[in-house]
């Protein structure tokens, strides 16, 4: 899904719900195809792993972190707040 124009992957691991920015830090792919497993999130093109909740890479190939987003739930809907820098 987009929120302002942001590509964000809502992902359900360990009974918890996250979200974080869809494109992979090391090359512009979803990461939202990808496995998850056990709070991380991989990239499906090279592996790179993701921690859901922190964005931190981890392992090769990536090595920048990717966005997180506070995710808040009321009633049947998820909130996701999306921070714009100024």
């Amino acid at each position: 899904m987009v929120i302002d124009d942001t590509p964000v992957a809502i992902v359900r691991s360990g009974g918890q719900l996250y979200a974080i920015e869809d494109v992979c830090s090391h090359e512009d792919m979803a990461l939202s195809e990808g496995e998850v497993e056990s709070g991380t999130i991989e990239c499906w093109r090279h592996g790179s792993r993701f921690d859901l909740k922190s964005g931190r890479a981890i392992g090769p190939s990536a090595i920048e972190p990717v966005p997180t987003f506070p995710v808040k739930i009321n009633g049947r809907d998820v909130w996701v707040a999306i921070h714009q820098s100024a």
